[in-house]
């Protein structure tokens, strides 16, 4: 089929209304590759009948046209050194901080683009290795989608050989999953520090909040700059004083003034918007003390390291 001009517009039209996601005309490939293909599969005969039925409010098509746009691209420990900065400097400080709270031992995280969770469940597995007394703490991870499909998946909590190789050493599968069939499931346990909501970023954020540690990584990517602008500081007030937002390494927040001066450690990038000092420091200053009593060295290597199949 091919696809015209007006048709590709529409396509980009719906694209940019319902998830901010940026298409162009150079997308027409992925256009035909994931919803032309795939109109029997939405009740539809034409393009035209599908935009139709999502423009008119179908719940329906509008899941499946989501699914279709939207990017899945994820693994586990993605990057490896986001989460060695979680470990080694954000979470000791963060900790430190909650001392003299009135919850020094409630931990809020999300992670704000889900996809189908191995980003979730990796924050559950780097808190768990972290804190040995885990279980005694108040702690939760939100993990939102836009995606029906992937937050599906991602409650489900069911991987695939390949899908467990990219990024999650043996050791940590062994112990944090189960042999299901074919593949690999979290436990329960892990799965319980989870909990999985649907939620558009483009749409307000009432009634959540605040967050020691928001995980919002290769998404705003793909919207256009003022919608970024947008999105990190609506991210900004659903933060604590002291929070911290993690994102991807090719996305860059300086030029969004000085409260997003990035803050770099252990080979990875986070920001602080709502720091109340202005002066940070380069040094972890307790790095561990407040979880086990005593600073470790850091391994910076090989913690997390990815196992990464092909």
């Amino acid at each position: 089929m091919s696809l015209t001009r007006q048709q590709i517009q529409a396509v980009c039209q719906l694209t940019d209304k319902i998830t901010g996601i940026q298409w162009d005309s150079s997308k027409d490939y992925l256009i035909e590759s994931r919803i032309v293909a795939r109109l029997a599969e939405f009740g539809c005969t034409s393009l035209e009948a599908l935009i139709a039925k999502v423009e008119a409010g179908d719940s329906v098509a509008k899941n499946a046209f989501i699914d279709a746009v939207t990017t899945r691209e994820t693994l586990f420990f993605r990057d490896e050194s986001p989460y060695i900065a979680l470990e080694h400097k954000a979470l000791p400080e963060i900790i430190d901080t909650k001392t003299s709270s009135y919850y020094p031992k409630r931990l809020r995280l999300w992670s704000a683009a889900a996809s189908t969770g191995q980003e979730a469940y990796s924050l559950a597995i780097c808190l768990l290795e972290t804190l040995p007394d885990l279980w005694s703490w108040d702690v939760q991870i939100l993990a939102t989608d836009i995606s029906d499909a992937a937050l599906a998946a991602a409650s489900r909590g069911i991987y695939s050989e390949f899908e467990v190789g990219r990024g999650l050493r043996p050791d940590l599968r062994d112990k944090y999953f189960q042999r299901v069939g074919n593949g690999w499931q979290v436990k329960d346990d892990v799965r319980s520090l989870v909990s999985f909501q649907k939620r558009n970023l483009l749409q307000p954020f009432e009634g959540l909040g605040p967050f020691d540690i928001i995980f919002c990584r290769y998404v705003a990517i793909y919207f256009d700059l003022p919608v970024r602008r947008e999105l990190f500081e609506r991210l900004s007030r659903t933060l604590s004083n002291d929070g911290v937002l993690f994102v991807g390494s090719s996305e860059n927040l300086s030029d969004f003034g000085a409260r997003w001066a990035p803050q770099f450690h252990c080979r990875a990038v986070y920001y602080q918007p709502n720091k109340t000092r202005t002066a940070f420091s380069l040094q972890p200053t307790s790095p561990l003390t407040a979880i086990t009593g005593q600073v470790p060295a850091p391994n910076f290597s090989r913690r997390f390291a990815p196992t990464l199949s092909h």
